[in-house]
């Protein structure tokens, strides 16, 4: 039989291809997107074969309508407190509501358990929800992939093509990072989602890679060594954040504020994946770090 799923913030990238892999593997697949969204974006949805439905997403009643006769609701929210907080609320009742037993929540990042809070705002409001989740009798599951491989392309402190080179934090040149790929981390995501005993948290990377390896392979793809370099110790870049923030109080009303991206650069390095789940669904293929690179780096 079927599975009927209702997705969240199907219209973002993640979302969409979370719809797109879910489609793939025969589930039934509803949308509930804002009645402002583009509509080349609802096009592209229902082209794909989703029901979409029009919401009040400040309606719960509205919201309940939509969750009525699913097997599980995905979010692939992305923003701040008022959605993060607030809306996936509103979401996760509905979905009570109608009395829908599983849910996921938009946990698409490093798995924050371990860190501390106040370290990350984005994820501090993740924990805010989880604990409320925690609070409900749904069976939630987490999907946690690290940071999104794409980064890497965005010439980061970590990977920097226009300058040639890779840095690192404190005495970390062999620590790995956690990426995963979007489209990995949609098809695991869709996998879960189909899953009536999936556990409540599941760590996923791609691929792991330390700086030190980074360098390597990217040595292997250009023939080239990059620069290799400690910018800082792990404490001074904590403080460096914290003035950051200070200095730019605009900043708590944006999503991805300069000093957020550091906050993320600091998880990367202060906590990492040790528990893969990767091998749970065996049909999956994982991008490579050396295929992911060779995609790009030139």
């Amino acid at each position: 039989m079927r599975k009927s799923i209702l997705v969240a913030g199907a219209t973002g990238n993640l979302g969409n291809r979370i719809c797109r892999e879910l489609i793939k593997r025969e589930a039934t697949v509803s949308a509930i997107v804002r009645p402002s969204t583009d509509t080349l974006k609802i096009e592209a949805l229902l082209k794909m074969g989703v029901l979409v439905m029009k919401v009040d997403m400040k309606s719960t009643e509205e919201l309940a309508k939509a969750c009525q006769g699913k097997d599980i609701v995905v979010s692939a929210l992305a923003g701040l407190d008022d959605v993060i907080i607030e809306l996936q609320k509103r979401l996760l009742d509905a979905a009570l509501k109608a009395n829908v037993p599983r849910f996921i929540p938009s946990d698409f990042c490093t798995d924050y358990t371990d860190l501390i809070p106040g370290e990350n705002r984005n994820f501090d409001l993740r924990r805010v929800f989880k604990a409320y989740l925690d609070s409900t009798s749904i069976q939630a599951s987490s999907v946690f992939n690290g940071a999104f491989a794409d980064i890497l392309q965005y010439n980061t402190p970590v990977l920097n093509l226009e300058n040639r080179s890779i840095g690192y934090w404190g005495e970390k040149a062999d620590w790995k990072l956690d990426f995963t790929s979007v489209d990995d981390t949609a098809a695991f995501t869709a996998e879960v989602a189909l899953d009536n005993k999936a556990p409540r948290d599941l760590q996923i990377a791609s691929f792991q890679i330390s700086p030190n390896m980074l360098w390597n392979l990217v040595k292997e793809i250009t023939g080239e060594a990059f620069s290799l370099r400690q910018l800082s110790s792990m404490e001074d870049f904590a403080d460096f954040i914290k003035k950051q923030r200070a200095d730019n109080p605009a900043g708590e009303k944006e999503l991805y504020a300069r000093w957020q991206q550091s906050q993320y650069m600091y998880s990367m390095f202060s906590t990492r994946h040790h528990q893969l789940a990767n091998w749970r669904y065996g049909n999956l293929t994982w991008t490579t770090g050396l295929a992911y690179l060779r995609s790009f780096v030139r």
